[in-house]
């Protein structure tokens, strides 16, 4: 499928891609083929790559696209590599050797270097024809360099800033509805350097755009309007002075699904109950309101003094807690999910906690009138002081135990027909061979009666 060409080649795609040293595949992410990781090297490694002759093309059939991509390729690295530049300032990478250039001394000798304005220089380093080397440089070798002439005066400052090349970013994406998922990363290098970040996607119909990041979020993205049933792959490419790396992330919405937590949770108390608590709470504002995008929900509650927690799960905005202690705090706290289980369950919320209310005191001169208020119905079953636990037995249930009753009761009444139907039988063959027996003795009778010589 590739082939190698030569460096001629590759240098005539961009006249200044050798010369700048920034050939990078991380600043055009959406090229990338394959799923994984990919660790791109900075311009210095890629320029000795160009230059032994072993970056490689396509076949003669695909080489016209690629040189066009390439172009564009470099041009957009290029740019990239030169909006690093500041003024004064210089970048190096931790453990190379950093050359720092004086080159507007006269004759290049009798030249001074400071460092911070001192004449302390890191150990090793080295002066020749006017420049500083540093060899293998540390990162406490950075700071603010001066060179001067014989005479002291100032021929050149510059600010080196020493780091490393970036690290492969760790990168996890959220869905809270099914319109729009976003996606975070976290660095895994310390560079010590001014870094950025280029997002972008493609789906599997090979639509590409860009992952949109937010100034007021840092290192999080979001991809708009997006399709339930497709996937998509992430690249999110991180870049410095030295160089890019970057991460692919294939991402399907209902494996990363998380609704936010639901809100506006309310705990009450229920009058003249002492074990009841009642709940609501609200959809999450972010989940889309349509009639097919349901969510279920599961509610967990203890007495603040304990740690085990009872849960209860549900697809209602609201629920009765039945069996909490009476006279004692209780901490609850509601989570959703997708009602067909799709990706997973959101963070829980914010804590809410309530105390049940006191029971019902009855006093014999009220006894008649507290019976005649008891007997009378109640709007919500929950006022009343029923100790009884509120039955949430499904109707489906129900259903199924009738069925089963039923067929059991069948295979009842076939077994005893079976049994019926053999015992009459069995009664029934005796009388044939009575019957049989009676018919033999008056054939016998006959016999005799007729004369031998007829017998004969």
């Amino acid at each position: 499928m590739f082939r190698c060409m030569e460096p001629g080649l590759a240098a005539a795609i961009h006249p200044r891609a050798l010369s700048a040293g920034i050939w990078s595949r991380g600043f055009v992410p959406t090229l990338a083929e394959g799923s994984g990781d990919v660790d791109v090297r900075g311009p210095f490694g890629r320029m000795h790559a160009l230059g032994q002759g072993w970056m490689c093309t396509p076949t003669p059939g695909l080489r016209r696209v690629m040189v066009l991509l390439a172009a564009a390729l470099v041009s957009a690295s290029v740019a990239a590599g030169e909006g690093w530049r500041e003024e004064g300032v210089q970048y190096g990478q931790v453990g190379a050797d950093v050359v720092l250039s004086c080159a507007s001394a006269p004759g290049r000798s009798g030249v001074e270097w400071r460092r911070d304005g001192a004449a302390a220089l890191p150990e090793g380093c080295v002066l020749r024809d006017g420049d500083l080397l540093l060899p293998r440089a540390e990162l406490a070798a950075g700071g603010a360099y001066s060179c001067h002439d014989g005479t002291g005066q100032l021929l050149r400052s510059v600010s080196l800033r020493l780091g490393y090349l970036p690290g492969i970013p760790s990168v996890t994406c959220r869905a809270s509805d099914y319109e729009n998922f976003s996606c975070s990363w976290t660095p895994s290098v310390e560079t010590f350097l001014p870094t950025r970040y280029i997002t972008t996607y493609r789906t599997q119909s090979s639509q590409v755009g860009p992952c949109v990041q937010d100034p007021g979020r840092p290192r999080t993205c979001t991809v708009p309007k997006c399709e339930f049933w497709s996937s998509y792959r992430l690249n999110v490419t991180e870049v410095n002075p030295l160089g890019s790396s970057f991460r692919l992330l294939d991402v399907t919405m209902q494996a990363i699904i998380k609704p936010d937590p639901p809100e506006g949770l309310v705990v009450e108390p229920v009058p003249l109950a002492p074990r009841r608590l009642r709940v609501r709470w609200q959809y999450p504002a972010s989940w889309p309101k349509e009639p097919h995008f349901q969510l279920k929900f599961r509610l967990q509650y203890r007495p603040v003094a304990h740690g085990s927690w009872s849960m209860v799960e549900t697809v209602n905005l609201s629920e009765v807690i039945t069996d909490a202690f009476s006279g004692l705090e209780h901490v609850v706290q509601v989570g959703a999910k997708d009602f067909l289980d799709a990706g997973n369950w959101s963070e829980w919320s914010a804590e809410v906690r309530a105390t049940p209310g006191p029971g019902l005191t009855v006093t014999p001169g009220d006894e008649a009138i507290t019976d005649a208020s008891l007997e009378s119905p109640a709007e919500e079953p929950s006022l009343a002081p029923n100790p009884e636990p509120v039955d949430r037995s499904d109707p489906m249930e129900k259903v199924a135990i009738l069925i089963s009753l039923g067929i059991f009761a069948f295979v009842i009444l076939a077994v005893v027909l079976g049994i019926a139907s053999a015992v009459w039988l069995r009664l029934r063959k005796p009388n044939k061979d009575e019957t049989k027996k009676h018919d033999f003795l008056p054939a016998a009778v006959h016999m005799r009666a007729l004369p031998k010589a007829q017998i004969l």
